[in-house]
């Protein structure tokens, strides 16, 4: 069967409200959930589908960690058997990918907001114990700084977290972070580099009078070799981290309370990123996670409701849940149950594809 037909077949199905059985679909080319999307969500989505796969009749689902754009992009590539039933993703989905899985037949998105996570800048347990503010990260990390005069940018000079601030080591800059398709990037130039860019006032004044311009000096990360590029492979990060211990890196929370004894996170304006720190709003660069299902694979593709309920349950996402020992910021109760509800009753995200 081609793509098209079996595509087909399966939004006739979906819409006509009919089960396809779990021997059918296998014939047309799948019989278990397929998730792509966000590293920072991966290791949650994969405790939770090793969990479903024991304790229920169907296949463990498969995860893979594409980075949230790349996730997101895959999953509004259409509907059918040949593409993803959910994205993972540590940002919300964008108005331009709406418009992108709205032209490919996706019509009704499903938005999981599953916790919270802090961005953490860590380096090896052995290295210098760093307490950094965001703008000590922005004037490290940017492409072009403020020069002498208002309304000046210069090449980024900075070689040594010295040259950044003098409170700060000599030790040369060298930052291993995510590429341009991670949400764990986005959300750190939005957190924390623009955080730290709009302490400028003649920049943060940009903000109102030239928003792209604002947008491109704040987000702008250099290429210069001081910022690595390390892929969307955390645990990689980690490693590398441990051969060199004046390098840092940038990652999620739950990779960093799930390697202690190798790595430790930076205090940002001064505070350090621990779970209740994130919980209750002190620490400045975190961020909610979340994952988008496709309603029309739902009670089509076997397990997929399953796999839903199971995530969304309060053994899994809840204070005392198993997530929450792997790293996850548990949502309030009464959040939680908002999202559920929407889960359950297969709510569409609320945004109009233009």
């Amino acid at each position: 069967m081609s793509k098209t037909r079996r595509a087909f077949a399966l939004t006739a199905v979906a819409t006509l409200g009919l089960t396809m059985s779990a021997t059918a679909l296998a014939q047309a080319g799948r019989d278990y959930v397929y998730v792509v999307g966000s590293s920072t969500v991966y290791p949650f989505a994969t405790v939770v589908a090793e969990r479903f796969g024991r304790g229920s009749e169907f296949k463990t689902p498969k995860i893979e960690a594409t980075g949230s754009g790349g996730g997101l992009k895959l999953f509004c590539d259409g509907v059918g058997v040949d593409y993803p039933d959910i994205a993972n993703s540590s940002r919300a989905i964008k108005q331009s990918e709406v418009d992108s899985c709205a032209a490919n037949g996706v019509t009704e998105i499903v938005e999981v907001k599953i916790g919270y996570d802090g961005i953490v800048f860590a380096n090896a347990i052995g290295g210098e114990t760093m307490s950094l503010s965001r703008a000590d990260l922005f004037l490290a990390l940017a492409k072009e700084v403020p020069g002498e005069a208002d309304g000046q940018l210069v090449a980024n000079p900075h070689t040594t977290w010295a040259d950044v601030n003098p409170d700060l080591p000599a030790i040369k800059i060298e930052v291993l972070g995510p590429p341009p398709t991670s949400g764990t990037r986005d959300a750190f130039v939005e957190l924390a580099m623009e955080g730290g860019c709009k302490a400028t006032p003649w920049i943060a004044a940009l903000k109102k009078a030239d928003k792209n311009r604002y947008k491109a000096i704040c987000h702008t990360i250099r290429e210069d070799g001081a910022f690595v590029e390390a892929g969307e492979n955390d645990n990689l990060i980690v490693q590398k981290l441990q051969a060199n211990p004046n390098a840092f890196g940038i990652f999620g929370f739950s990779f960093l309370d799930q390697n202690m004894e190798k790595v430790k996170g930076s205090l940002i304006d001064g505070v350090a990123p621990t779970f209740d720190a994130i919980a209750d709003g002190q620490y400045p660069v975190s961020r909610p996670l979340y994952f988008y299902a496709k309603k029309a694979h739902v009670d089509v593709i076997p397990g997929l409701r399953g796999y839903l309920r199971e995530f969304t349950s309060e053994r899994a996402w809840g204070e005392e849940g198993y997530l929450s020992d792997r790293g996850l910021i548990p949502m309030p109760d009464a959040e939680r149950g908002e999202v559920a509800a929407a889960v359950r009753d297969l709510t569409p995200l609320a945004i109009a594809a233009e």
